[in-house]
C-alpha cells in the first residue's frame, strides 16, 4: 500500500480522490498505464473499489480509456508482456468505467444490459467487448493466470490489484496471483469434512487454457480428469504441508465454487 489508508478513507467519504501529488509510481511503471496505476492506487484496497469516489472524479479514467486506442501498428511492435499487460489493464479499466457509468448500481455488473457481450470499446485500433478480450484475445498468449487478473467488477472475480500491470513486473504480478490464490476463499477451498477441493468457476470457463498450461499428467493422479490434474499442479506449490498431504492421498472430489457476482464496492464501508 503506497498511501496512508485513512487519507483514502476520508477521501472516499467525501466523494473525492486522493490528491494526485501524493502518488508515487510503481517501479517500472509504463508511461501509458501510469494514469491507471494512479487511479487504482487511489481507489482500490484489497480488491475492493471506492466506486463513489471514482464516479465523482472520473475524468482521469475517461482520459486513460481514450488513450488506450493506440494505433494497431504501434501495438504490433510491442513485446508479448507489453501486450498482455495492455489487455488486462484495458479490461479492468473498461469494467470500472461500466460500473461508474451506472453508479450507484442496483444489482451486479451482469445486470447492466450488454456489459460483457455487447458494449464495444476501442483499444489498440480495434473495437472489442469485454467477452472478446477474455475469450478471443487473451487465450492467444497461452498464459491462463491472466484470466485470474481480470477483476470483473465482482467479489468472486480476480482480485483487482491497487496497481496497473506492466511488462517489467508482469512475471512477478502473475506469480503473486498464483501464490495468493489459495488464501482467497472465493477462489479456493479445501474441506476436509466433505473431502472436497473447490476452486473458482474461472477454471471451468477457461478449462482448455489451464489444462494446456498445467496438466503435468502426474502418474499419481492418472485417473483424474485433465482439469483436476491442472488444478492440483496450479495450487500444490503454495499449499501447507498438511494440505499437500491431503491432496496426495487422492481420495478427494473436486467441485467448482459458485461465482459471487456481488459488486466489489467499498464505498461507505
Amino acid at each position: 500500500m503506497r498511501r496512508v489508508f485513512l487519507t483514502v478513507w476520508f477521501a472516499a467519504l467525501l466523494g473525492a480522490s486522493v490528491p494526485a501529488q501524493q502518488f508515487v509510481p510503481a517501479p517500472g511503471a509504463d508511461p501509458l498505464h501510469r494514469p491507471f496505476d494512479q487511479i487504482l492506487d487511489s481507489n482500490v484496497r484489497d480488491g475492493m473499489v471506492y466506486y463513489r469516489a471514482l464516479a465523482a472524479s472520473r475524468g482521469a479514467l475517461d482520459r486513460y480509456i481514450a488513450s488506450l486506442n493506440v494505433p494497431g501498428a504501434t501495438y504490433d511492435t510491442w513485446s508479448k508482456p507489453q501486450q498482455m499487460a495492455f489487455w488486462v489493464n484495458a479490461y479492468n479499466a473498461f469494467v470500472l468505467q461500466t460500473v461508474v457509468s451506472h453508479y450507484p448500481l442496483h444489482g451486479t455488473v451482469r445486470s447492466i444490459p450488454g456489459a460483457f457481450d455487447k458494449t464495444a470499446w476501442h483499444a489498440a485500433g480495434r473495437s472489442v467487448t469485454l467477452d472478446q478480450i477474455e475469450k478471443t484475445i487473451l487465450p492467444d498468449f497461452k498464459e491462463p493466470r491472466l484470466f485470474l487478473a481480470l477483476g470483473r467488477g465482482c467479489i468472486g472475480g480476480g482480485r483487482l490489484r491497487s496497481e496497473a500491470y506492466t511488462a517489467e513486473r508482469l512475471d512477478k504480478q502473475l506469480a503473486d496471483i498464483q501464490t495468493e490464490f489459495v488464501t482467497n476463499g472465493h477462489m479456493y477451498k479445501l474441506d476436509r469434512v466433505t473431502n472436497t477441493l473447490s476452486v473458482t468457476p474461472i477454471f471451468s470457463w477457461r478449462e482448455a487454457d489451464f489444462v494446456a498450461a498445467y496438466d503435468a499428467k502426474d502418474p499419481v493422479f492418472a485417473t483424474r480428469s485433465p482439469i483436476e490434474r491442472a488444478v492440483v499442479a496450479f495450487v500444490t506449490p503454495h499449499l501447507l504441508p498438511s494440505e499437500k498431504e491431503f491432496i496426495q492421498k487422492n481420495d478427494w472430489k473436486m467441485s467448482f465454487l459458485e461465482m459471487d457476482w456481488k459488486l466489489n464496492d467499498l464505498s461507505g464501508r
